[in-house]
């Protein structure tokens, strides 16, 4: 199955030859990804993987990019943290359509994950939600897509903390 993906890395301040850098991805493997590297000290690689699953997508593309820019460090997997344009967009409605079922059913439609001007949603949660409602056409393999990209996200964050004190937070938050 084909998925397609992002992923964003910020380099090391010793990287500055872009050149360079798009030839060891290749060489690492990440021919099937298109290199952006617009900001100082930015990456981004936009991926469209042949793979089993979106596991093994995004695993082997993971250790493509750390084997050609071991110093990198990612920031982000996509699709993933999203808006509700952009969840509308992946789901094929307008951002209109997709406001006006959250204010239809605020009980069951996912709550964001950060509220606030701009609010953000994991788009797996959206799309599950949608699916759930069995009226959306959606292929299996960008639900599946979005899950994992959480996931990476989801431990990547969850790397950065401390360990836990004696407190249950899981018990706690519900």
């Amino acid at each position: 199955m084909e998925y397609t993906f992002t992923l964003k890395y910020q380099l090391a301040a010793d990287y500055r030859e872009s050149d360079a850098i798009v030839g060891q991805l290749n060489e690492a493997g990440c021919k099937d990804a298109l290199v952006g590297i617009g900001l100082p000290g930015r990456l981004a690689l936009a991926f469209t993987r042949e793979a089993a699953s979106a596991e093994a997508a995004v695993c082997s593309a993971l250790g493509d990019v750390r084997r050609a820019v071991s110093s990198a460090k990612l920031i982000e997997a996509a699709p993933d943290l999203v808006g509700l344009t952009d969840a509308a967009r992946v789901v094929g409605l307008s951002r209109r359509s997709l406001r006006k079922l959250m204010m239809l059913y605020p009980g069951s439609f996912p709550a964001p994950i950060h509220e606030g001007s701009a609010s953000i949603w994991h788009l797996a949660d959206i799309l599950s939600w949608i699916q759930s409602r069995g009226n959306y056409g959606l292929p299996p393999e960008v639900l599946e897509m979005a899950e994992m990209a959480m996931q990476v996200n989801v431990a990547k964050e969850t790397r950065r903390l401390p360990p836990p004190s004696t407190t249950d937070l899981a018990a706690l938050i519900g």
